[in-house]
């Protein structure tokens, strides 16, 4: 399994570095299209569908991903699309982790269908926006997600259960304790003001946020897209107990499906695009 893991992860970083580091934005945006296609397809299977339906679901978020690049909207400021996706992920977020796996499966099935290739699309946009805006800014972005799941894995497993009495949410992953989650949003603010700190461009989303909000607001920024970096986590762990599934899918061996690594990037990409896009 270890070699899988490495195996894998080489092969995609052989990928998505070139793409990344590319002059310009085309090619990993491209990228982005097709991974972001294939978690719709594994959305599909998750939800219940059937091969040729779950197919249709990735061919639908390439046709909306393919518009909105027509559109010219990966270079357009979006200041009232990342709002509103931003009030959605606060709300929606909240009333699925109140509801938990029950409420998940009253909900109609192409409806669910609907709003996550929605908010895979959103994802994808957020995500190809900021490598337009420039490679620092978005590896300040991916930085922030990883780190909050490298500090959460790290304190839930040295410090889970010594300060709180329950887990995060035991219905839903009964591994997640609150003292991770502490950890992530420590890791994330060390993150935040060590860039702050060192970044001589102005060009990170620390940086920016800094610029526009000063230090202290921006540091709640960083906990407020942690928070949201576990509750991606959440939401998608729901739909998995849902299922019956412990990974969305085996496209990626040892890793599972493209769903189960950037289920924290869904709802913080846009997130993040929203609170830059005043």
């Amino acid at each position: 399994m270890l070699k899988q893991r490495v195996i894998t992860a080489l092969v995609l970083l052989a990928i998505l570095l070139p793409a990344l580091f590319y002059p310009t934005a085309i090619p990993f945006s491209a990228l982005a299209v097709v991974l972001i296609s294939a978690g719709a397809w594994e959305w599909g299977r998750l939800n219940g569908y059937g091969p040729m339906a779950s197919l249709g679901a990735g061919f639908a978020c390439v046709v909306l991903c393919a518009m909105a690049w027509d559109l010219g909207m990966l270079e357009q400021r979006l200041p009232l699309l990342w709002r509103l996706a931003g009030a959605a992920w606060v709300l929606v977020g909240a009333w699925l982790l109140r509801g938990g796996v029950a409420g998940w499966s009253r909900i109609p099935r192409v409806v669910r269908l609907v709003v996550g290739i929605f908010a895979l699309w959103l994802a994808w946009l957020a995500v190809a926006q900021a490598r337009f805006i420039g490679i620092e800014f978005l590896l300040s972005l991916l930085l922030l997600v990883w780190v909050a799941d490298i500090g959460a894995y790290f304190a839930g497993k040295g410090l889970g259960g010594r300060f709180s009495k329950g887990k995060l949410a035991p219905a839903i992953s009964p591994g997640k304790s609150w003292e991770g989650v502490w950890g992530g949003m420590v890791g994330v603010l060390v993150l935040c003001i060590a860039w702050v700190v060192l970044d001589t461009t102005g060009d990170s989303l620390y940086a920016r946020l800094t610029a526009l909000y000063g230090l202290p607001l921006t540091l709640l920024a960083m906990i407020f897209l942690a928070a949201f970096s576990v509750v991606g986590d959440l939401v998608e762990s729901l739909v998995k107990r849902s299922a019956g599934a412990k990974d969305s899918s085996g496209l990626l061996p040892g890793h599972g499906g493209v769903l189960d690594r950037v289920d924290a990037l869904v709802p913080v990409l846009p997130l993040a695009l929203m609170l830059v896009s005043v």
